[in-house]
C-alpha cells in the first residue's frame, strides 16, 4: 500500500473557509483511491515547518504540502535526495510552481482531483548560495514588478491603471546599483535597477514557464537607461512585451553569479520569501532535482515510479 503524507497549513485562507474535519475528509476521500494510505495533518506555524523539514524521513513515499511558494521551497529542500515525491495543493498568493505545472488554483476540490490523477515527473531546481529554490530569485525593480503585476491582475484593473499602480509600487522600493555578472565564466557589468533569475526560461504568457527540465538558468537585467525607460520596462513586464525591450538584457547559463561592489549583503526575494543574502550571489542549476506530481496531460518528463503513483505510458516520454 502506498503511503501519502499530506501537510496542510491550517491558517491558510482557503482552509479557514472550510471546517477542518471537512477538509480532512475531502483530502482522504479524494486521494485514497487504489488502496493508498492517506495521512492528513492540519498544522500551523512552527509545527508545520517542523513537519515539512522532517518529511524526507518516514515510511510515506509521497508528501503533499498545502501552502504558498515559500512552503513549496521548504518542502523541495526537505525532500532532496530522499526518493520521495512532492505534490502541491496551491493555497498561497502567487503559487508560481503550481501554476507552471497546471494545478488548479482557488478550488480545493479541483486541486485534489488533479493530484489524484497526477503523474510523477522530474523537474529542475535552482540553488542560491547552496539553498534550493524552484522558480525565481532576484533583487530590485524587476522582481518587485513581477510581484506587483500578479497583484494588480487579480484585482481585474484596466491595463493602463494596472501598469501605473505596479510601476509606482516597484519604484518606491527600488534604487540604481552597479552589478557585476558572471555567466558560465564570462563576465559582464551593468548599471542596473534590478536582476531576476528563473529556473528555466519564461516562455509562456504571464511569466509562465512552458518547460521545467531545460537545465538552464535565465537572467534578466533591467539596465539604468533613465526613469522613462524604467517605466517602459515596467509597463512591458505587465503587458508581456518585455522580451522586446532594449533596456532588459537576458542571458542564460548553468552557473550565474551576481555581485554588487562594496556590498557584503543584499536584499533578495526568492520564491516570494525576502531575505538578506551574502554577496556574491551564487546561482546554479540542479537538473531534475525534484520529483513532482504533475497534473495528467501536462508535458513533463516522467520520474521513476518510486512512489507508485498512477501514470499512463505516455508520461514516460520527454516533452523535448
Amino acid at each position: 500500500m502506498h503511503h501519502v503524507l499530506v501537510l496542510l497549513n491550517a491558517r491558510a485562507g482557503t482552509l479557514l473557509d472550510h471546517n477542518a474535519e471537512e477538509v480532512r475528509r475531502l483530502v482522504e476521500k479524494g486521494l485514497g483511491s487504489d488502496g493508498r494510505k492517506v495521512e492528513v495533518r492540519l498544522l500551523g506555524g512552527k509545527e508545520l515547518l517542523r513537519a515539512i523539514r522532517s518529511s524526507g524521513q518516514g515510511q510515506h513515499d509521497t508528501v503533499i504540502v498545502g501552502g504558498g511558494d515559500g512552503t513549496v521551497s521548504l518542502a523541495a529542500r526537505s525532500l532532496q535526495q530522499s526518493g520521495k515525491v512532492l505534490g502541491i495543493l496551491p493555497l498561497g498568493t502567487l503559487n508560481l510552481l503550481a501554476r507552471d505545472i497546471g494545478m488548479p488554483t482557488g478550488d480545493l476540490s479541483a486541486a485534489i482531483a488533479a493530484l489524484d490523477e497526477a503523474e510523477a515527473a522530474e523537474v529542475d531546481l535552482g540553488t542560491l548560495n547552496g539553498r534550493t529554490f524552484h522558480t525565481i530569485s532576484g533583487m530590485g525593480f524587476f522582481s518587485q514588478m513581477a510581484r506587483a503585476r500578479e497583484t494588480v491582475r487579480r484585482r481585474k484593473l484596466w491595463r493602463f491603471l494596472a501598469v501605473a499602480i505596479a510601476a509606482a509600487y516597484a519604484l518606491r522600493r527600488t534604487g540604481r546599483f552597479d552589478l557585476d555578472v558572471t555567466v558560465d565564466g564570462i563576465p559582464h557589468s551593468y548599471r542596473a535597477f534590478a536582476a531576476l533569475i528563473s529556473v528555466n526560461r519564461f516562455t509562456g504568457p504571464g511569466w509562465r514557464r512552458e518547460h521545467l527540465d531545460e537545465g538552464l538558468l535565465e537572467l534578466h537585467v533591467a539596465e539604468d537607461r533613465g526613469g522613462l525607460a524604467l517605466l517602459k520596462a515596467g509597463a512591458d513586464m505587465v503587458t508581456d512585451n518585455w522580451r522586446g525591450n532594449p533596456g532588459i538584457v537576458t542571458l542564460t547559463g548553468h552557473r550565474i553569479t551576481l555581485d554588487r561592489p562594496n556590498r557584503d549583503r543584499s536584499w533578495v526575494s526568492t520564491d516570494g520569501e525576502l531575505g538578506r543574502e551574502r554577496m556574491p550571489l551564487d546561482y546554479r542549476i540542479l537538473p531534475r532535482g525534484l520529483k513532482l506530481l504533475v497534473p495528467r496531460g501536462r508535458k513533463a518528463p516522467a520520474a521513476s515510479d518510486a512512489a507508485g503513483w498512477r501514470r499512463p505510458l505516455s508520461a514516460a516520454r520527454s516533452h523535448r
